[in-house]
């Protein structure tokens, strides 16, 4: 996701329809009515290449230590967001993916702001707007078009497996000497916590000038 680089307050604007699909339209998504779309430019077995258009997101920070800690506070937030904490009271369809913006650099001893957005429903892409939220600590943002390296892997999203899993994506595109956003990467989960098995997460980085692809992938 495009943060510090694309992410900004959002000022809504008629979004391309096709950002937002049917989750039976995707292998990823298999709990939620909505998935995030994208276009896959090339892949390999190390990484692969996306392209994502702009979309709409609900967001919301928190710090803390420890990575779980901070993303059940910014995570509870936002879904009492689409049960109803907004001005309308109405409830709002989960979608997938969640991502977290994560900070790259800080050590196990420092605290660290992490991100967590949710993906507003194709409704809210095609410019209704939607509804205030009642915590003020609860923002909207627009993700900007964008590249991005992408590794896929199973198990749970903890702050163990994204360090582990951003340091092997980060190896792999030094291999190849590719350019990316070297000050965070985003976690992305695609699974409720009530799913035990096959499930899916990713790490992303944001490419920056062109995108290199993996030896096995093709333009």
């Amino acid at each position: 996701m495009v943060y510090a680089a694309g992410i900004v307050v959002l000022v809504f604007a008629l979004a391309v329809e096709a950002q937002v699909g049917d989750s039976s339209d995707s292998s990823l998504c298999t709990e939620t009515k909505e998935c995030l779309m994208y276009n896959s430019i090339c892949k390999g077995d190390e990484y692969e290449v996306r392209h994502y258009e702009t979309s709409k997101w609900v967001s919301a920070d928190s710090e803390s230590f420890f990575m779980e800690v901070a993303i059940n506070r910014a995570f509870w937030k936002l879904f009492k967001y689409i049960q109803g904490a907004n001005d309308a009271g109405v409830k709002i369809d989960m979608t997938a993916p969640v991502i977290i913006k994560t900070q790259d650099g800080n050590s196990i001893w420092q605290s660290s702001v992490y991100t967590v957005s949710f993906l507003l429903p194709s409704t809210f892409q095609q410019g209704q707007t939607p509804p205030t939220p009642t915590d003020s600590s609860v923002y909207f943002q627009e993700m900007s078009d964008m590249k991005v390296y992408v590794k896929s892997y199973g198990g749970w999203l903890m702050g163990l497996s994204s360090r582990m899993k951003s340091r092997e994506l980060r190896d792999s595109l030094d291999a190849v000497q590719a350019s990316y956003n070297r000050g965070y990467h985003c976690d992305v989960g695609y699974d409720s916590p009530m799913k035990m098995i096959d499930r899916h997460n990713e790490v992303w980085y944001l490419v920056e000038g062109d995108h290199v692809c993996p030896a096995a992938g093709a333009e």
